[in-house]
């Protein structure tokens, strides 16, 4: 079956439950994955939105040694022995849940999972995320992503949709 990330609380290509978004609880969810590689050594995990160019980083996560992340792992306070966090494209540390466009009823957003054949990367901690996960890329033995969907039904109670 390969190397595959996914979540108890949605399936790929399904809808990002409301309590992982920005604008709701703002906590990420939890994730699982299975199939890695022999060699891995530890996992980088990024939560992006690809459609504008460049991609906007929400998460950034690395030197991850475990298989699972629980609901809340992303969160600043949680950072230890389990992950360390890169500075995502709004200048936190630490998970942002997803954010489209206030318009935007579909969104997708992926989390991609890449097994790397070393235990820790070496750059400065708080590093950008997209730095963190360039350093991350001559390590890379093979990736994997679930892509969530944002989904918003009712638009009246965003007082910023058009």
């Amino acid at each position: 079956m390969g190397f595959f990330i996914t979540s108890p609380v949605f399936a790929s290509g399904q809808a990002i439950p409301a309590r992982f978004a920005r604008d709701g609880e703002n906590i990420s969810p939890p994730l699982v994955w299975n199939g890695a590689p022999e060699r891995t050594r530890s996992f980088i995990l990024m939560l992006e939105d690809p459609i504008p160019a460049p991609p906007v980083r929400y998460w950034l996560a690395y030197d991850i040694t475990v298989s699972h992340l629980p609901e809340g792992a992303g969160s600043n306070g949680s950072r230890g022995a389990l992950i360390r966090h890169g500075r995502n494209d709004f200048g936190r540390l630490g998970y942002d849940g997803p954010a489209p466009p206030p318009d935007e009823t579909y969104h997708p957003f992926y989390f991609r999972l890449a097994a790397l054949s070393v235990e820790q990367l070496a750059v400065e901690a708080g590093a950008p995320a997209a730095l963190v996960w360039d350093a991350a890329r001559r390590h890379v033995l093979e990736e994997a992503e679930l892509i969530g969907i944002h989904t918003r039904t009712d638009l009246s109670a965003n007082p910023g949709a058009g």
